[in-house]
């Protein structure tokens, strides 16, 4: 096959290169971000403000953002609203950029659907450590069949959808790792630090709040079905389960 002519894009697509925005009004911090993840195979792009970020996501479609909160034009919280409240682009992740003080923009942005945070200053082998864990898809056990259920729940391991009486329900792809894991593990207790580990895929020391803000948006969305959010049990001085009736 002749590659002469093709386009940049045809070509990344043929070879699945994972397309990173990175969305930071910093020079340096985009130089290095970039330098990092070009060596470590991914392709890259860049925002300098909110509005140029919103823009390219709608024409380009990145596999991931990181996203500084603090951005001029429009802000990275604004950003990270308008993005998970589009159906087109709510599966997008997204990674925060935040400083040490802004604790309560960091919350925020997890309860508005983002996947993971990094404060600064970082280092680049745990940002691309991050992206790893959060581009990883739900891997699909050898003895596990391609649909979950559990009461009126059924989730299709195939295509990475979850319904709830045949009604699709709108989950970012932590909260749909989450829900598949508990639903294939019923009784067992996860810690918080485990589910850390099993679902963001790397150990993690830093804020455990990450794990109640998903938990909290998974009880919300299966809220029509109380049998089904209450049975998420919240396990005192240890984490969480999904409780099954023997």
């Amino acid at each position: 096959m002749c590659l002469e002519g093709l386009s940049i894009k045809f070509l990344e697509e043929m070879i699945n290169i994972p397309k990173i925005l990175v969305v930071d009004d910093e020079e340096n911090i985009r130089t290095l971000v970039r330098f990092n993840l070009e060596k470590a195979g991914y392709t890259v792009t860049e925002a300098t403000n909110g509005k140029e970020a919103l823009e390219l996501i709608a024409s380009h479609r990145p596999d991931l953002v990181i996203l500084d909160l603090m951005l001029p034009v429009i802000d990275g919280l604004d950003v990270c609203r308008k993005l998970k409240g589009n159906q087109l682009n709510s599966s997008i992740p997204i990674i925060m950029l935040t400083a040490k003080s802004e604790e309560v923009d960091r919350v925020i942005g997890l309860e508005l659907g983002a996947d993971d945070y990094l404060t600064k200053p970082f280092g680049p082998r745990e940002l691309i450590a991050r992206i790893k864990a959060v581009l990883r898809r739900v891997v699909i056990p050898d003895n596990v069949g391609k649909e979950l259920s559990f009461g009126n729940l059924v989730i299709n391991l195939t295509n990475y959808a979850a319904y709830l009486s045949d009604k699709k329900l709108e989950l970012t792809l932590k909260e749909f790792e989450l829900l598949c894991l508990l639903v294939q593990n019923p009784n067992q207790a996860f810690s918080r630090e485990k589910l850390l580990e099993n679902i963001w895929g790397y150990e993690y020391y830093g804020d455990t709040r990450t794990v109640d803000v998903h938990i909290r948006h998974l009880r919300a969305k299966l809220e029509s079905s109380p049998d089904i959010a209450n049975a998420i049990e919240t396990v005192r001085g240890v984490g969480y389960r999904l409780h099954k009736k023997i």
